[in-house]
């Protein structure tokens, strides 16, 4: 693998999540097609490609502030899958899992932030 992030494990589950955020956001209604799926599935992507931005710069303090943009993005995400289950767009389930995945990658970015000097 060329870059580092590819090797990152908090990047690799958020690249999966992008798959379980895309099918999730396929349910929604057709008129949400530029709306809220729109913004969940823009948020999603923006934590790996958040990751791999910063991973690539020069110096920690930098991957510190996109890490920071990451963790940021998954706060929205949780807002999105919120908005869902209360239009009854995703199933109590549904919001359980990508709400509890979107926990555990927030728990990595964040770890992975303090580990850098």
């Amino acid at each position: 693998m060329a870059f580092k992030f590819e090797n990152l494990r908090v990047w690799q589950a958020a690249i999966e999540f992008t798959d379980d955020v895309y099918l999730l956001s396929s349910k929604f209604p057709k008129e949400e097609m530029y709306g809220l799926a729109s913004q969940i599935k823009r948020a999603t992507n923006s934590i790996a490609l958040n990751i791999s931005e910063g991973a690539t710069g020069n110096s920690n303090p930098e991957f510190k502030r996109f890490l920071t943009m990451s963790s940021r993005s998954c706060a929205e995400v949780i807002s999105c899958l919120y908005i869902a289950k209360r239009r009854k767009y995703i199933e109590e389930t549904e919001f359980s899992s990508a709400y509890a995945k979107t926990e555990s990658l927030f728990k990595m970015i964040n770890k992975l932030k303090s580990t850098l000097i």
